[in-house]
Protein backbone atom coordinates (compact mmCIF):
# COMPACT_ATOMS: atom_id res chain seq x y z
CA UNK A 1 0.00 0.00 0.00
CA UNK A 2 1.46 3.52 -1.13
CA UNK A 3 1.12 6.29 1.29
CA UNK A 4 -0.24 9.22 -0.85
CA UNK A 5 1.10 12.67 0.69
CA UNK A 6 0.18 16.28 -0.45
CA UNK A 7 3.11 18.56 1.08
CA UNK A 8 2.30 22.13 1.71
CA UNK A 9 4.78 24.51 2.62
CA UNK A 10 5.41 28.24 1.48
CA UNK A 11 9.10 27.98 1.50
CA UNK A 12 9.84 26.44 -1.62
CA UNK A 13 13.02 24.81 -0.32
CA UNK A 14 11.37 23.31 2.36
CA UNK A 15 8.69 22.02 0.00
CA UNK A 16 10.84 21.01 -2.12
CA UNK A 17 13.00 18.97 0.07
CA UNK A 18 10.39 17.26 1.96
CA UNK A 19 8.67 16.14 -1.51
CA UNK A 20 12.33 15.22 -2.70
CA UNK A 21 13.06 12.54 0.64
CA UNK A 22 10.07 11.50 0.40
CA UNK A 23 9.56 10.31 -3.07
CA UNK A 24 12.73 8.53 -2.69
CA UNK A 25 10.16 5.37 -0.69
CA UNK A 26 8.76 2.78 -2.60
CA UNK A 27 5.86 2.99 0.07
CA UNK A 28 5.02 6.51 0.15
CA UNK A 29 4.22 9.07 -3.17
CA UNK A 30 4.38 12.67 -3.15
CA UNK A 31 0.75 13.37 -5.44
CA UNK A 32 0.98 17.13 -4.82
CA UNK A 33 2.58 20.06 -3.32
CA UNK A 34 0.78 23.43 -2.13
CA UNK A 35 2.23 27.09 -1.20
CA UNK A 36 -0.44 27.81 1.00
CA UNK A 37 -3.33 27.23 3.19
CA UNK A 38 -5.95 27.31 0.46
CA UNK A 39 -4.38 25.64 -1.82
CA UNK A 40 -3.67 23.06 0.36
CA UNK A 41 -7.63 22.64 1.03
CA UNK A 42 -8.47 22.49 -2.90
CA UNK A 43 -5.24 19.91 -3.38
CA UNK A 44 -6.80 17.70 -0.67
CA UNK A 45 -10.07 17.80 -2.13
CA UNK A 46 -8.48 16.59 -5.55
CA UNK A 47 -6.33 14.25 -4.74
CA UNK A 48 -7.32 12.57 -1.28
CA UNK A 49 -4.24 12.13 0.07
CA UNK A 50 -3.67 10.05 2.83
CA UNK A 51 -1.37 12.60 4.79
CA UNK A 52 -0.80 16.57 4.46
CA UNK A 53 2.12 17.78 5.56
CA UNK A 54 1.20 21.32 7.17
CA UNK A 55 3.16 24.93 7.38
CA UNK A 56 1.54 25.82 10.26
CA UNK A 57 2.27 29.21 9.20
CA UNK A 58 1.17 29.90 5.76
CA UNK A 59 -0.18 33.15 3.95
CA UNK A 60 -3.59 33.51 2.99
CA UNK A 61 -4.83 30.37 4.73
CA UNK A 62 -2.67 29.30 7.97
CA UNK A 63 -2.02 25.75 8.61
CA UNK A 64 -4.61 25.45 11.35
CA UNK A 65 -7.24 26.32 9.61
CA UNK A 66 -6.68 24.27 6.40
CA UNK A 67 -5.75 21.24 8.59
CA UNK A 68 -9.54 21.88 10.20
CA UNK A 69 -10.91 21.79 6.96
CA UNK A 70 -8.99 19.13 5.60
CA UNK A 71 -10.10 16.48 7.76
CA UNK A 72 -13.52 17.68 8.29
CA UNK A 73 -14.46 17.58 4.65
CA UNK A 74 -12.50 13.99 4.56
CA UNK A 75 -14.08 13.40 7.45
CA UNK A 76 -10.65 11.80 8.85
CA UNK A 77 -9.18 10.03 6.07
CA UNK A 78 -6.97 12.31 5.17
CA UNK A 79 -4.39 12.87 8.03
CA UNK A 80 -3.00 16.02 9.01
CA UNK A 81 0.88 16.30 9.84
CA UNK A 82 1.72 19.65 10.94
CA UNK A 83 5.48 21.19 10.07
CA UNK A 84 6.36 23.67 12.68
CA UNK A 85 10.12 25.21 13.30
CA UNK A 86 9.97 25.27 16.98
CA UNK A 87 8.86 22.16 19.43
CA UNK A 88 6.94 24.56 21.59
CA UNK A 89 4.95 26.75 18.76
CA UNK A 90 2.20 28.53 19.95
CA UNK A 91 0.04 27.10 17.94
CA UNK A 92 0.00 23.76 18.45
CA UNK A 93 -2.11 23.41 20.77
CA UNK A 94 -5.11 25.19 18.71
CA UNK A 95 -3.95 22.85 16.25
CA UNK A 96 -3.96 19.54 17.76
CA UNK A 97 -7.91 20.86 18.34
CA UNK A 98 -8.03 21.17 14.73
CA UNK A 99 -7.74 17.88 14.29
CA UNK A 100 -4.15 17.55 13.44
CA UNK A 101 -2.23 14.00 14.23
CA UNK A 102 0.64 15.08 14.77
CA UNK A 103 3.82 17.20 14.24
CA UNK A 104 6.94 17.30 12.56
CA UNK A 105 9.79 20.11 13.19
CA UNK A 106 11.09 21.17 9.97
CA UNK A 107 14.43 20.34 11.03
CA UNK A 108 13.85 16.80 11.74
CA UNK A 109 16.23 14.22 10.16
CA UNK A 110 15.24 11.61 7.36
CA UNK A 111 14.44 8.92 9.49
CA UNK A 112 12.36 11.13 11.83
CA UNK A 113 10.27 12.54 8.06
CA UNK A 114 9.66 8.83 7.24
CA UNK A 115 8.52 7.78 10.56
CA UNK A 116 6.36 10.65 11.15
CA UNK A 117 4.57 10.20 7.58
CA UNK A 118 3.88 5.97 8.22
CA UNK A 119 2.62 6.45 11.71
CA UNK A 120 0.08 9.09 10.99
CA UNK A 121 -0.87 7.06 7.53
CA UNK A 122 -1.66 4.15 9.86
CA UNK A 123 -3.92 6.02 11.73
CA UNK A 124 -1.91 7.20 14.90
CA UNK A 125 -0.85 10.43 16.89
CA UNK A 126 2.43 11.28 16.55
CA UNK A 127 3.11 12.37 20.30
CA UNK A 128 6.60 13.15 20.34
CA UNK A 129 7.40 13.85 24.42
CA UNK A 130 9.61 16.94 23.95
CA UNK A 131 6.02 18.87 21.56
CA UNK A 132 3.17 17.30 23.32
CA UNK A 133 4.10 16.80 27.02
CA UNK A 134 5.33 20.25 27.49
CA UNK A 135 3.57 21.88 24.99
CA UNK A 136 -0.08 20.56 25.73
CA UNK A 137 0.98 20.61 29.70
CA UNK A 138 1.46 24.58 29.08
CA UNK A 139 -1.70 25.70 27.10
CA UNK A 140 -3.77 23.54 29.44
CA UNK A 141 -2.50 25.73 32.41
CA UNK A 142 -3.40 28.79 30.32
CA UNK A 143 -6.91 27.39 29.70
CA UNK A 144 -7.61 25.85 33.52
CA UNK A 145 -10.51 28.59 33.89
CA UNK A 146 -12.33 27.65 30.71
CA UNK A 147 -15.08 24.88 31.53
CA UNK A 148 -14.38 21.32 30.28
CA UNK A 149 -16.14 20.67 27.25
CA UNK A 150 -16.86 17.49 28.51
CA UNK A 151 -17.38 15.10 31.80
CA UNK A 152 -15.78 11.97 32.37
CA UNK A 153 -19.13 10.90 33.71
CA UNK A 154 -19.98 7.60 32.20
CA UNK A 155 -16.22 6.44 31.84
CA UNK A 156 -15.67 2.75 33.93
CA UNK A 157 -12.84 3.61 36.60
CA UNK A 158 -10.72 1.67 34.33
CA UNK A 159 -11.23 3.49 31.18
CA UNK A 160 -10.39 6.52 33.49
CA UNK A 161 -7.15 5.04 34.42
CA UNK A 162 -6.24 4.02 30.61
CA UNK A 163 -6.96 7.69 29.61
CA UNK A 164 -4.49 9.10 32.08
CA UNK A 165 -2.22 6.52 30.90
CA UNK A 166 -2.66 7.32 27.37
CA UNK A 167 -1.73 11.07 28.51
CA UNK A 168 1.37 10.03 29.96
CA UNK A 169 2.56 8.87 26.68
CA UNK A 170 2.30 5.07 27.22
CA UNK A 171 1.93 2.60 24.33
CA UNK A 172 -0.96 0.14 24.52
CA UNK A 173 1.87 -2.34 25.37
CA UNK A 174 3.17 0.29 28.51
CA UNK A 175 -0.40 0.57 29.59
CA UNK A 176 -0.92 -3.53 29.47
CA UNK A 177 2.46 -4.09 31.23
CA UNK A 178 1.25 -1.28 33.85
CA UNK A 179 -1.86 -2.47 34.28
CA UNK A 180 -1.32 -6.11 34.53
CA UNK A 181 -3.46 -7.35 31.75
CA UNK A 182 -3.34 -7.71 28.06
CA UNK A 183 -3.02 -5.75 24.57
CA UNK A 184 -6.61 -6.92 23.36
CA UNK A 185 -7.78 -5.80 26.81
CA UNK A 186 -6.35 -2.93 26.20
CA UNK A 187 -7.59 -1.93 22.78
CA UNK A 188 -11.05 -2.75 24.10
CA UNK A 189 -10.54 -0.05 26.86
CA UNK A 190 -9.45 2.28 24.13
CA UNK A 191 -12.36 1.37 21.99
CA UNK A 192 -14.76 1.68 24.24
CA UNK A 193 -13.68 5.12 25.77
CA UNK A 194 -13.07 6.62 22.37
CA UNK A 195 -16.89 5.86 21.10
CA UNK A 196 -17.73 7.53 24.83
CA UNK A 197 -16.14 10.47 25.06
CA UNK A 198 -15.88 11.06 20.33
CA UNK A 199 -12.46 10.90 20.64
CA UNK A 200 -10.86 10.59 17.19
CA UNK A 201 -7.06 9.47 18.12
CA UNK A 202 -4.82 9.44 21.03
CA UNK A 203 -3.73 13.63 20.28
CA UNK A 204 -7.23 13.99 21.20
CA UNK A 205 -7.10 11.71 24.53
CA UNK A 206 -4.33 13.85 25.31
CA UNK A 207 -6.04 16.88 24.99
CA UNK A 208 -8.76 15.90 27.01
CA UNK A 209 -7.34 14.55 30.21
CA UNK A 210 -5.69 17.78 30.30
CA UNK A 211 -8.29 19.68 30.25
CA UNK A 212 -10.25 17.62 32.61
CA UNK A 213 -7.84 17.94 34.88
CA UNK A 214 -6.97 14.03 35.01
CA UNK A 215 -3.32 15.06 34.60
CA UNK A 216 -2.44 18.24 36.12
CA UNK A 217 0.47 20.43 33.92
CA UNK A 218 3.75 20.06 35.88
CA UNK A 219 2.95 17.58 37.66
CA UNK A 220 5.07 14.00 37.85
CA UNK A 221 1.88 11.38 38.77
CA UNK A 222 -1.66 11.68 37.62
CA UNK A 223 -4.24 12.75 39.75
CA UNK A 224 -5.24 10.12 42.09
CA UNK A 225 -8.77 11.30 42.50
CA UNK A 226 -10.87 9.98 39.53
CA UNK A 227 -14.35 8.34 38.32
Amino acid sequence: MVIRVLVADDQAVVRTAFAGLLNTQDDIEVVGEAEDGEQAVLGAAELRPDVVLLDIRMPRLGGIDAAREIVAASNGATRALMLTTFGLDEYVYDALTAGASGFLLKDATFPELLHAVRVVAGGHALLAPEITGRLIAEFARQRVSAPPPRSIEGLTAREAEVLVLIARGLSNADIADRLTITDHTVKTHINRLFAKMGLRDRAQAVILAYELGLVVAGANHPRPDGP
